[in-house]
């Protein structure tokens, strides 16, 4: 044993050489960060909620009631309406911590996958497992496990407990899934454990809820008002301008009382004193566009048009993406750089400075929400509406890839698969114009011979995301993407080697290799890859080669 730690010893001495050596940045991951960045599920800032006390205090009464059995109450109201928020404010209400002992909050979506559900809700429930969510090395031990395994775990977790569940975004109508998983969850924690759940569906709610539905409604005038000044103007501002004032009204009323649409043209018009400026919004066209009852996918739309171009670009990549997507930072300006979208000759700012500006932009517009800074960079959501907006405004250029797709466009110039299984080759198009490859979806893990027949034959490639792969070795051809300038390999368990002639690829700014657990050396002449300027890894190799890191 002693030896073994002797030995142990000297690598960590090695692995702190290194660091001096190479001005390696050291970014503390603490249990308080994390914390922060877990809670971009459930934080919420009451100042931004307008109107929802009334909502709020009925939603904690029948969460408070007693019961012989887990109840299930659900928050039902169209898209844009407000329910996450209002469960948001429910679920940190103190009243609410200090009866339910656990609470537990999971995003559903799409996906009502019941292993993945439980996947979630063991991590959220373990303490000191905050940063789950967002970390594919936390998960990878609970992914592991089989069904037994996995409600094993979860009675561990919750046995006997009272807690409170919050399934947000729910999307599911399939009445025998919903049972497994409520029959499990009654097996196993306290009778007076409530599920709080929110959805677009009335037909989803009578089927999950054990009450009746909570039916969303909107925000009155006066409450519309105030929440359009808030996002509109200075605090106190809106006294200097009444003619702008009157214009909000008629604004405002145009919206329904829907919050996401009135933030969001708040924040369009900010900074803007014109009189043209809001005699255009309120006269704009879109408010006469026949559209399907209850949707404001054209008002997010007219608050886009007033954005800026350069901005208007880089939010259609989040096109590429899933569904309730946790973005980090450093990636979200690493893609935006690799493809162009962030100017290179701005004085005294480097690429990520003016992403982070880009971000900060877009969250002021009320295009992102979830908004943390956790020290290191920022993590955020967008909402689902604007997801659909950014698929909109994104037209043929950007394509999500799932089972489901017959067409391909031609002119596609952007690919990110969703599903969960290996794609047909047949869905990647030979198309001189395709620049991106990517696949968020951890669970496909590309083999090889995909990899080897759909993926390197595009020459032209700026992206490419392998990360979660199943390769053993990276062809050696993957010199011929000459053009790369992101590649992600990052959580690849079994490649143990990549070829020296990855570092033919000059216009590489973005090369990732964390959780590649079994790789056992870097590639020879890494200081040939000029333009790197991001490298992540994780290697077997006891020390870094100075001559090609330092350089």
């Amino acid at each position: 044993m002693s030896k073994k730690l002797e030995e142990i010893k000297k690598r960590l001495d090695l692995v702190a050489a290194d660091r001096n050596k190479f001005g390696l940045e050291r970014i503390d991951v603490d249990r308080r960060v994390v914390h922060r960045r877990e809670m971009t599920y459930s934080h919420v800032v009451e100042s931004n909620a307008i109107g929802r006390d009334f909502d709020k205090e009925n939603i904690i009464k029948l969460l408070l009631q007693e019961n012989s059995h887990t109840s299930v109450i659900p928050i039902v109201g169209i898209g844009g309406m407000g329910k996450t928020t209002l469960a948001k404010l429910v679920h940190n209400d103190q009243r609410i911590t200090e009866s339910f002992p656990l609470k537990i909050w999971i995003c559903v979506s799409d996906d009502f996958d019941i292993n993945q559900l439980l996947i979630k809700i063991i991590m959220c429930a373990s303490e000191g497992d905050l940063a789950s969510s967002y970390s594919p090395v936390g998960q990878q031990n609970v992914k592991d496990l089989d069904v037994q395994q996995l409600q094993h775990t979860l009675r561990k977790k919750i046995a006997g407990k009272k807690f409170l569940l919050v399934l947000d975004d729910v999307w599911n109508d399939d009445r025998v899934k919903w049972l497994e998983l409520q029959d499990l969850l009654e097996m196993m924690g306290s009778n007076e454990s409530k599920i709080l759940v929110t959805t677009r569906s009335p037909t989803i709610a009578s089927m999950m809820g054990t009450v009746s539905s909570y039916n969303l409604e909107g925000l009155s005038l006066k409450n519309s008002l105030s929440l359009f000044v808030r996002w509109a103007f200075k605090e106190g501002e809106e006294k200097k301008y009444p003619k702008l004032m009157n214009i909000a009204k008629k604004i405002v009323k145009k919206c329904s009382g829907v919050p996401l649409a009135i933030r969001t043209l708040g924040s369009s018009l900010f900074s803007k004193h014109k009189i043209d400026e809001w005699e255009h919004v309120r006269d704009n066209e879109i408010w006469k566009l026949s559209q399907r009852e209850n949707d404001i996918l054209p008002v997010l739309k007219l608050s886009y048009d007033q954005m800026p171009s350069y901005l208007k670009h880089c939010f259609a990549m989040f096109s590429l993406f899933p569904k309730d997507y946790v973005f980090i930072s450093a990636t979200v300006s690493s893609l935006w750089g690799a493809l162009g979208l962030i100017p290179s000759s701005v004085e005294n700012k480097s690429l990520e400075d003016i992403a982070n500006q880009y971000l900060l932009e877009l969250m002021s517009k009320s295009f992102l929400q979830d908004f943390i800074d956790f020290g290191a960079g920022y993590c955020f959501k967008i909402h689902d509406l604007m997801h659909d907006l950014a698929i909109y405004v994104a037209k043929d250029q950007c394509v999500c890839v799932n089972l489901n797709i017959q067409n391909m466009p031609e002119n596609v110039q952007h690919l990110s698969f969703l599903a969960k299984h290996m794609p047909d080759k047949s869905h990647i198009p030979e198309s001189a114009t395709l620049r991106t490859i990517l696949f968020p979806v951890h669970e496909i893990g590309i083999d090889e011979a995909f990899l080897n027949t759909s993926v390197l034959k595009h020459k032209y490639l700026y992206m490419l995301d392998l990360s979660n792969s199943t390769y053993e070795t990276l062809p050696w051809f993957i010199h011929k993407l000459k053009h790369l300038r992101f590649l992600d390999l990052q959580y690849n368990r079994k490649v143990k080697r990549l070829p020296d002639s990855i570092c033919i690829l000059q216009c590489l700014q973005t090369f990732l290799l964390v959780g590649c657990t079994e790789l056992e050396v870097l590639p020879r002449d890494l200081e040939k890859l000029i333009s790197l300027r991001r490298l992540e890894i994780t290697t077997k190799q006891i020390s870094l080669p100075e001559k090609e890191i330092a350089t």
